[in-house]
């Protein structure tokens, strides 16, 4: 082998190993949130502005959308991260954390405690000005890609229970507000639009029992789908977790194992290989055969999200962080009681109301016998899991966006999202960092 093709595959090989350390996604979050929040401080601010709201425009015949980048991003990009969502859903309740009700009572507990505090706290705050309160679930999020690249940080001293744990609730935390969304934030709905969505999920069902296998084949009746949900008036991203939750957890029936179709294949192109008759056609028929077998050894639950993962990590989260995540913090004012009553009530109550929910809730599900801690799991490690639960992040700004009309009340919301995600996480990864030693130390009971 060439040395400069050595040194390719060798850097190839790594930056596939990268896509897939959890942390990194996490930085390329944060380094993304940094552009957008320089970017619009800069002096050339306007032009963050007016890039994200640069009109876009799609006619076909007499059927003509107009709408702007911002849009783009939040509602139609933002569609792939909820089918993310709803298959690790699908995938927990399956054969993960969720599939077991004695093993899940817990952290949907500590979760309904890390939602039900930070939105207590946050009303505390607001009192009774009904535009304030519209911000209540702001604070409810986790956001899941943030919170365990943080504890990834903390390195080998993390005990994989309590690793199991944060991911549970985080992905419950995403249940909730993907339900307070749908219940709270979708405005009057136009019943004529449910038509059209459930057309979109009869193509899916339909689809499935078709054996339709192609990702790509599932495009147009999600589509159909995420069309009728707009028309609803329901948040139309909700299309992407009601798909993944209609994502299929078992392999595609077939005549024969996959597996062993694909090692007749193989075997069938290396028989030929070696024979010397040399034919193109054929290697690619019998290669083919293989890919697609091995495509459906994996099922779909398991196999889209590995696929669709560097994608949601890497392009939609940092697109939708550089597009939503800029404040000018010049043109936030803290002295008026609206903004200033916004920031602080989201700070505190993601900083402090997710800590002290889930723990609270932990402790009395544990104390009434409702539950037992998993072993691994120390009242140290759900505390840790507790503050880092307080980086609200993507999922805290979808909201918000939803939450407020008013810019001035948006801004402050962001600007109280990114300085509590900030803090949660500084001072998980501290704690985190001086209490490594008791994280996975086993208790007496």
């Amino acid at each position: 082998m060439p040395t400069l093709q050595a040194v390719t595959d060798k850097a190839s090989a790594g930056f596939a190993r990268m896509l897939h350390i959890e942390s990194m996604s996490g930085i390329v979050l944060l380094i993304a949130a940094a552009v957008a929040l320089l970017w619009a401080n800069s002096p050339w601010a306007q032009t963050y502005f007016d890039t994200w709201h640069a009109p876009l425009s799609l006619t076909i015949g007499p059927w003509s959308v107009n709408t702007d980048l911002h849009f783009f991003v939040n509602d139609v990009l933002m569609t792939i991260f909820f089918l993310v969502v709803g298959m690790e859903i699908r995938r927990e309740i399956h054969n993960g954390a969720l599939s077991n009700l004695s093993q899940a009572a817990l952290p949907v507990i500590a979760a309904i405690g890390g939602v039900v505090v930070p939105a207590l706290i946050y009303v505390a705050f607001a009192g009774s000005d009904p535009e304030l309160l519209n911000g209540w679930a702001i604070p409810t999020a986790t956001d899941i890609a943030f919170a365990v690249g943080v504890l990834a940080l903390l390195g080998k001293s993390i005990p994989g229970p309590l690793r199991i744990f944060l991911l549970a609730l985080a992905i419950i935390d995403d249940i909730v507000a993907v339900l307070i969304i749908a219940f709270f934030y979708s405005g009057g709905l136009d019943y004529s639009g449910f038509g059209v969505a459930f057309v979109g999920l009869l193509l899916v069902l339909l689809f499935n029992r078709m054996g339709v296998a192609s990702a790509w084949m599932y495009v147009l009746p999600g589509a159909v789908l995420w069309l009728g949900l707009l028309q609803t008036g329901a948040h139309p991203t909700l299309a992407g977790v009601v798909l993944g939750l209609m994502t299929p957890v078992a392999m595609r029936p077939a005549p024969r194992h996959h597996l062993e179709v694909a090692q007749t294949a193989l075997a069938r192109v290396h028989l030929h290989a070696r024979s010397g008759d040399f034919d193109a056609a054929v290697l690619r028929h019998e290669l083919k055969i293989a890919t697609l077998a091995q495509r459906d050894l994996l099922p779909p639950v398991f196999r889209l999200p590995m696929m669709l993962h560097p994608w949601v990590a890497f392009g939609v989260m940092p697109i939708f962080a550089l597009a939503n995540a800029g404040v000018q913090f010049g043109g936030v004012d803290l002295s008026a009681s609206g903004p200033a009553t916004v920031a602080l009530g989201v700070m505190v109550a993601l900083v402090l109301g997710k800590p002290v929910g889930v723990l609270l809730a932990t402790f009395v599900a544990v104390r009434l016998r409702l539950c037992t801690m998993p072993q691994g799991v120390t009242w140290p490690g759900v505390l840790l899991v507790g503050m880092l639960a307080g980086i609200g992040f993507t999922m805290a700004i979808f909201v918000g966006g939803l939450a407020f009309s008013q810019p001035e009340l948006l801004a402050a919301a962001k600007m109280g999202i990114l300085g509590a995600s900030g803090a949660a996480a500084l001072l998980g990864l501290l704690y985190g960092f001086a209490m490594r030693k008791r994280l996975g130390a086993v208790e007496p009971a």
